[in-house]
């Protein structure tokens, strides 16, 4: 896999669609709108949106029907990639929809512990898409009421097994919960690579994936120890199970360091505490971000002709959706104009 034979014609149809998301300069202009009305009117006008919701009238619209119009255009676009892309390039994005499936899981379970039904509406942005990319049935996990009924709707998916796990323990969270369906796909991630990727996809799998997990691994510890005061043992068990830049000594140290100012000595002399000036233990979720992008766009710009013009398309449709979100909750509530550039520059 990898080449510029059979990543040709999936990388200009990428760049393409790149082309049309969303700006900083007309995130500038969105934020001095009046209402979420225009709002809606401005982005039916953009080239991203203006085909997708030409039908609509933006005066029917509001900002909940907004948002889940939002999170159906990034599964259309991963479907478009699909449509391109040929049976190598698939087995990545087969790997990288599983996120989706995790996100409902994930809303599903919230609803359940906050005693909410989940409203079939809510689900439909990811009905499509599911019809075609995936095995679970979100119609019927949209009727579970408890999590025995929603385990138990998995029976024979491969979400089963880690959810049935953190079941058999009395008191289970949803932190729980959610952390094993993350720590489950992201070993998945890291011991399946070496199988389904060779050459320069499997470097730059290895190498993005690599720097995000020790960046998770990284703020993990930091949420652990800064907000909930966990003992070593229940951190060590948060943390994804692989190192790349990040040395195993190192996370030990961190880990059982006593102090704040023992940590950032320690961080310091670590590969990110090294590379990155900016970057300290207290910063390290404002900095997550930025530092995902960086690496997505650098690999993209380098290797244009390999999985990173995938991966980063994926990342800046779904960040793009996310801003997008902000700036409509900005202008409905009227969120002073710099305030709000901040959220969107910061997400």
């Amino acid at each position: 896999m990898g080449g510029v034979l059979s990543y040709s014609g999936l990388s200009a149809k990428i760049r393409a669609m790149q082309s049309r998301l969303t700006t900083i300069e007309q995130f500038d202009q969105i934020l001095q709108l009046p209402n979420v009305v225009q709002v809606a009117a401005y982005l039916k006008r953009t080239p991203e949106y203006s085909t997708k919701w030409s039908t609509l009238d933006e005066n029917d619209l509001h900002r909940g029907q907004i948002e889940k119009l939002l999170k159906k255009s990034i599964f259309q676009n991963f479907s478009r990639i699909y449509h391109f892309a040929n049976p190598e390039q698939r087995k990545f994005l087969d790997l990288y929809s599983k996120r989706y499936e995790i996100r409902v899981l994930k809303e599903v379970m919230t609803n359940i512990f906050d005693h909410r039904n989940t409203d079939p509406v809510d689900i439909s942005p990811y009905r499509d898409f599911f019809r075609m990319h995936s095995k679970l049935d979100v119609d019927r996990l949209t009727t579970c009421t408890t999590m025995d009924e929603m385990i138990n709707c998995l029976k024979g998916n491969e979400f089963y097994l880690p959810l049935s796990k953190i079941q058999e323990h009395e008191n289970s969270l949803l932190f729980d919960y959610g952390m094993a369906l993350d720590l489950y796909y992201f070993t998945q991630i890291w011991n399946v690579r070496k199988k389904l990727f060779k050459g320069t996809d499997l470097d730059e799998i290895t190498k993005t994936y690599g720097e995000k997990f020790d960046m998770l691994n990284l703020q993990f510890i930091q949420r652990s120890k800064r907000y909930f005061f966990m003992d070593p043992a229940s951190i060590y068990a948060l943390l994804i199970p692989m190192n790349y830049k990040l040395k195993k000594e190192e996370i030990t140290a961190l880990v059982e360091a006593s102090t704040y100012e023992e940590a950032r000595r320690i961080f310091k002399n670590t590969y990110y505490g090294s590379r990155y000036e900016k970057l300290t233990v207290a910063n390290l979720e404002e900095f997550y971000n930025y530092i995902l992008r960086d690496i997505l766009e650098k690999e993209a710009h380098q290797n244009p002709y390999s999985v990173a013009v995938i991966y980063s398309y994926l990342y800046h449709k779904e960040h793009e959706v996310n801003r997008l979100t902000i700036a409509i909750e900005c202008v409905r509530y009227g969120v002073d104009h710099n305030e709000a550039m901040r959220y969107i520059r910061n997400n």
